[in-house]
């Protein structure tokens, strides 16, 4: 697929932040409650929305879109508030691993070649 943006890829991408930014505050509260399995669990959503912005937009766009929401979602619930708290905790090792983690599974996602991207010929070269 060519890399035009159009008005429906536009659109996707819109959908794609504001899913990524539900799918990362889900993921920190998980992460949060149950830390091996949650971690885990919060990966494996995070896999699941970038290589579906992946194969529903055919570019790398779709996953940058769900890439930033999860980011701005990680960010916006790890700023402190006024009283001097934060909205969640972040108490131990599991906060950077789901950051390390997703970001990870993002660049992945984004950079994989998928049998749609590739030509495909009716003929099979001679051996």
């Amino acid at each position: 697929m060519t890399g035009r943006l159009t008005a429906g890829r536009i659109a996707g991408c819109l959908g794609l932040l504001l899913l990524g930014a539900l799918t990362g505050a889900a993921g920190w509260l998980v992460v949060d409650l149950w830390f091996p399995a949650g971690l885990l669990l919060a990966l494996l959503a995070l896999l699941g929305l970038f290589l579906g912005g992946r194969l529903a937009l055919g570019t790398g766009l779709g996953v940058g879109g769900g890439a930033v929401g999860w980011f701005l979602a990680y960010v916006v619930l790890s700023l402190p508030r006024p009283e001097g708290d934060f909205v969640l905790g972040s108490s131990g090792i599991g906060m950077y691993a789901y950051l390390l983690g997703g970001a990870a599974l993002a660049v992945m996602c984004a950079t994989i070649t998928l049998p749609a991207d590739r030509p495909v010929s009716a003929s099979r070269p001679a051996k």
